[in-house]
C-alpha cells in the first residue's frame, strides 16, 4: 500500500493531537461562559434576595433606614427618596435583564404591601468573569498546547524509525531482496527498543528471502536443463523404437506409451518451469495469435491421441491476438485440451475462438457442481479419466490468474464440459512494427 501523506502516522499523530487540542479548547471556552452564566443566574440573584431581605428585616427594626445604594447596587422603593424609575414601573415580581444603556439586573420584591425595586449593574461583574476566567484560561491553554506540542514531537521521534523502515519496505525489490536497507544506519542515534527488533527482524527476513530467490533461480535453471536432457534422450528412444519394424505389437504398444508419457512429462516440466520463475520479467510479453497456438496444439493432440473415436475440431470468428508469452498460452490451451481428450471415451472435443476468448467443449461425463468446484485443486480427479496426474487444470488456473485471464467451468453431468478463458485485454487486428503478432512457435 502506498504510503499517502493522508494515510501516514505522522499526519495521523498531528490529527489527533490538533483535535485533541481543540476539545480542550472548546471545553474550556464553554466553562467559562458556564461561570458567567451561574455568577448570575445564581450568585448575583441569590445576593439579590438577600439584600431585600435584609433592608426588610432593617426596616422592622428602624423604619428610617436609608434605602442600599452602592457603586453596583441601587435600591427604589415607592414613595421613598427619588421615586422608581419610568423603565422599572409596571414591572412584575421577579427578575429582569435590561441591556441598555447599561446592562443591569433587576429584582421586584413586595412585603406587607411596599413594593422594592433593586437594581445592580453587572458590567463589572462580566470585567471580572472575563479577567478571572479568560486569563486563567488562556494560561492553562497555553500550557496544554505546549504539552500537547512536546508529546506531539516525542511521538513523531518515537514512530519515525517505524515510518523510515515502512518505506524501505516499499522499495524493497522481492526478484532482488537487499538486506542493508533496514541496516541500523538508518535509525536514530538512541533508537528504542522494539524498533531495533523490528530493524533486526526486516534484516533477517530479507536475508531468507535472498536465500530463497537464489535456490528458487538455481533450481529454475537447474531443473530446466537437467531434466529435458534426459526427457529428450527419452523421446528420442522411443521414436526409434516405433520406426523399428521388427518389434512385436506389445512391444510397439509400450514404446508408445513411453512416448505418450514423455510428451506429458515435458508439458509438466514446461508448466512447472513457467510457475516456478518469480516475476514475469524472465517471459517474453508479445502480441500472439491465439488461432496459430490453438490450431498448433490441435493438430498436436490429434497426432497423440490413440481415441480414433473422438474427433477434434477448431473454429473461430476471426483472428484473436492476447499480449502474453506465447508458452504460457500454449500451455493453458494445450492442459484444457488434453483434459477434455481424457475424459471422453466418443464424441468430440471442440476449440471455439470468439473476440476476447476461447472455449473449449467435450462431450464426456460431465461434472456435478460439487465436482465443479474441485477441479482446480492438485491432483483431483472427477471420476474415471484416462492417464494424466490431476495437475492440469491447477496449472491452467494458477497461469490465468497469473496473468489476469478469468477462467470458468460449466459442465452437466452425462452432457460434458465447457472451459472458457477470457482475455480481457485481446485485439482483433494486427499491431504493426516491432509489436506485431508472433507465431506460434
Amino acid at each position: 500500500m502506498s504510503m499517502t501523506a493522508r494515510r501516514g502516522i505522522s499526519r495521523r499523530l498531528w490529527r489527533e493531537f490538533l483535535l485533541q487540542a481543540v476539545y480542550i479548547s472548546i471545553a474550556a471556552i464553554v466553562s467559562v461562559f458556564a461561570v458567567g452564566v451561574l455568577m448570575e443566574d445564581v450568585l448575583i440573584k441569590e445576593a439579590l434576595r438577600g439584600e431585600a431581605e435584609h433592608y426588610w428585616s432593617l426596616q422592622s427594626r428602624n423604619p428610617e433606614a436609608a434605602l442600599p445604594d452602592t457603586r453596583n447596587l441601587t435600591v427604589y422603593e415607592e414613595g421613598v427618596g427619588a421615586g422608581v424609575p419610568a423603565w422599572l414601573r409596571g414591572l412584575d415580581l421577579g427578575f429582569h435583564r435590561r441591556n441598555e444603556p447599561v446592562p443591569s439586573l433587576a429584582y421586584i420584591a413586595e412585603k406587607g404591601g411596599r413594593r422594592l425595586y433593586l437594581v445592580f449593574d453587572i458590567r463589572n461583574v462580566n470585567r471580572l468573569v472575563a479577567f478571572f476566567g479568560l486569563v486563567p484560561l488562556a494560561l492553562v491553554l497555553v500550557v496544554i498546547y505546549l504539552s500537547l506540542y512536546r508529546a506531539y514531537k516525542v511521538s513523531r521521534r518515537t514512530v519515525s524509525p517505524v515510518i523510515g523502515l515502512a518505506r524501505q519496505v516499499q522499495r524493497l525489490d522481492p526478484a532482488r531482496p537487499n538486506a542493508d536497507l533496514f541496516a541500523t544506519a538508518i535509525l536514530p542515534a538512541d533508537p528504542d527498543e522494539e524498533t531495533e527488533l523490528l530493524s533486526s527482524a526486516m534484516r533477517d527476513l530479507t536475508e531468507r528471502l535472498t536465500d530463497f530467490v537464489e535456490r528458487e533461480r538455481n533450481f529454475t535453471r537447474d531443473a530446466s536443463h537437467e531434466l529435458r536432457s534426459p526427457l529428450t534422450v527419452m523421446k528420442i528412444a522411443a521414436n526409434m523404437l516405433l520406426k523399428d519394424e521388427r518389434i512385436s505389437g506389445t512391444t510397439r504398444e509400450s514404446a508408445q506409451r513411453i512416448r505418450d508419457a514423455v510428451a506429458d512429462m515435458e508439458e509438466l516440466t514446461e508448466a512447472f518451469l513457467l510457475l516456478a520463475r518469480e516475476t514475469d520479467q524472465s517471459l517474453p510479453l508479445r502480441w500472439v495469435s491465439v488461432n496459430e497456438i490453438a490450431g498448433a496444439e490441435v493438430e498436436r493432440a490429434r497426432m497423440t491421441s490413440d481415441n480414433a473415436s473422438v474427433t477434434i475440431d477448431i473454429s473461430d470468428e476471426g483472428p484473436l491476438l492476447v499480449r502474453a508469452p506465447p508458452k504460457v498460452l500454449a500451455s493453458v490451451i494445450g492442459n484444457v485440451l488434453r483434459n477434455g481428450l481424457s475424459y471422453t471415451d466418443a464424441g468430440s472435443v471442440s476449440v471455439n475462438i470468439e473476440p476476447n476468448r476461447i472455449t473449449i467443449a467435450d462431450t464426456g461425463p460431465g461434472m456435478a457442481p460439487d465436482q465443479v468446484e474441485k477441479v482446480f485443486k492438485p491432483y483431483y480427479r472427477a471420476g474415471r479419466r484416462r492417464g494424466g496426474h490431476g495437475v492440469g487444470l491447477t496449472i491452467v488456473k494458477r497461469l490465468c490468474d497469473r496473468f489476469g485471464w478469468p477462467v470458468s467451468i460449466d459442465s452437466t453431468p452425462g452432457e460434458g464440459t465447457r472451459v472458457t478463458v477470457v482475455f480481457p485485454d485481446a485485439r482483433r487486428q494486427e499491431p504493426e512494427g516491432d509489436d506485431a503478432a508472433q507465431p506460434a512457435g
